[in-house]
């Protein structure tokens, strides 16, 4: 270790680069470069002139104007937190309740910051938390600066495997790790990075077996449900939150945000927390920056009331499924037919499995190609935690259709197939050498 970074701290010492930090800079250095990594939302969406129209109604007076341009509280903004806590309440179909009560709402510079504050409140060094195999592969990133273990927990075409679940559970109570157990965490609607999404039967399944290993655990165990991509479906109804539960409001932690269904640059999240969880992130919060940022906060609810939100999600619905379906037909044609993916009824992400047990990974011959063709994926592999009760699998990626414009997008994957083959050509010109 070099001799400055004695003065860091343990977590400063610890913490590695984020993946998508490098994704992203490879992306700006190279503007030639398609990417179909990052999950960007689509660009020619981005409510300009409607979000020129909430401001200039904001500030036309200078009462409204003036408490928009003022630092707000913690908690956030009071409107914003009512109609928060309405929204969700409406989109799980559920009758008016505590778990949907506006006092439970924060508000968050987007839904990472409540993540991050929610395993920092909940979660030590030596810590474990319990991921879908794979996840989120940011969320991996929180774990490892805060010295937390993730624990793989397979996924199934309707979300978790409540067998694997319960046999992972069991495996921790017998290795007498259970008491370091604090959270199983989620991402339930259009999964990042599958594209799968939990069934309410599934969630309802999860707290239960959480609920039966909480006396050996000797504390709560919470069930953190990352929404994000909740309101980006473009196919079909979605299903409640975990919030609709029994026995929820006490151990169901929902984090959802604005900056993905209305534009990512407001950088607004929320979460619905119970105590004591909540005051604990407030606390955590107020030591970050007393308050997210007052002004985008005032938009947002202005356009959750004029309708200008929802109107702006029926042009995402009809964009991104426009998008996924020229990703699938490019798929079809450009990538053998031994490579598996399933079209996603949302969200933002083609998951695909590659035949023959093909490398992905950043060391790998078909990434290194990839990125010399100009174009980028996130290898499937940084989205397993490092799991030690398994090999984490190298034969997957993630694909965007998010940022990428149509021609982009088929550009990208006639580019991918391209290398794919070579790859396939080459291994079978190995193997025949071989023999």
């Amino acid at each position: 270790m070099k001799p400055n970074c004695l003065a860091l701290s343990a977590l400063g010492r610890r913490t590695a680069a984020p993946p998508i930090s490098w994704l992203m800079k490879a992306a700006l250095a190279r503007p030639q470069l398609i990417s179909l990594a990052a999950g960007f939302t689509d660009p020619a969406t981005l409510p300009v002139s409607e979000t020129r129209l909430l401001a200039r109604q904001i500030l036309k007076s200078a009462a409204p104007g003036r408490a928009a341009l003022q630092y707000g509280t913690t908690a956030g903004e009071e409107r914003l937190r009512r109609l928060t806590a309405e929204r969700v309440r409406r989109l799980d179909g559920a009758p008016p309740a505590g778990a949907y009560s506006p006092e439970r709402v924060v508000i968050t510079h987007g839904s990472q910051q409540l993540l991050y504050m929610a395993t920092e409140a909940l979660c030590d060094p030596g810590d474990v938390v319990l991921v879908e195999d794979p996840t989120y592969f940011v969320y991996l990133g929180i774990l490892q600066s805060h010295g937390v273990r993730g624990c793989g927990v397979r996924l199934e075409g309707d979300g978790l495997d409540l067998g694997h679940l319960e046999a992972v559970l069991n495996r921790l109570k017998r290795q007498g790790e259970l008491p370091r157990l604090k959270l199983l965490y989620l991402v339930t609607y259009h999964q990042n990075p599958t594209g799968t999404t939990t069934s309410l039967e599934k969630k309802r399944g999860a707290l239960r077996l959480l609920r039966q290993f909480e006396s050996a655990a000797g504390h709560p165990i919470y069930l953190l449900e990352d929404a994000a991509y909740r309101e980006l479906g473009f196919r079909g109804q979605a299903p409640p939150s975990a919030l609709a539960s029994r026995g929820a409001a006490s151990r169901v932690l929902y984090a959802g945000t604005y900056s993905k269904p209305f534009a990512t640059g407001v950088r607004v999240g929320f979460g619905l927390l119970p105590e004591p969880v909540r005051t604990a992130v407030l606390r955590i919060k107020g030591n970050h920056d007393f308050g997210t940022s007052n002004l985008p906060q005032h938009l947002l609810a202005a356009a959750l009331e004029s309708g200008i939100y929802d109107r702006h999600l029926d042009v995402l619905h009809r964009r991104y499924a426009r998008k996924a379906q020229i990703m699938q037909h490019a798929l079809a044609q450009e990538f053998p037919p031994q490579a598996e993916w399933r079209p996603p009824a949302g969200g933002l992400y083609f998951w695909v499995r590659l035949p023959g047990r093909i490398g992905t990974g950043v060391a790998s011959r078909l990434f290194k190609a990839a990125v010399a063709h100009d174009v980028l994926y996130v290898p499937g592999q940084l989205c397993y935690a490092p799991d030690p009760a398994r090999r984490r699998p190298d034969h997957e990626m993630r694909l965007s259709f998010g940022a990428a414009s149509e021609h982009e997008i088929r550009e990208g994957i006639t580019r991918l197939g391209s290398v794919l083959q070579q790859e396939l050509d080459s291994r079978d010109s190995r193997a025949a050498k071989r023999a």
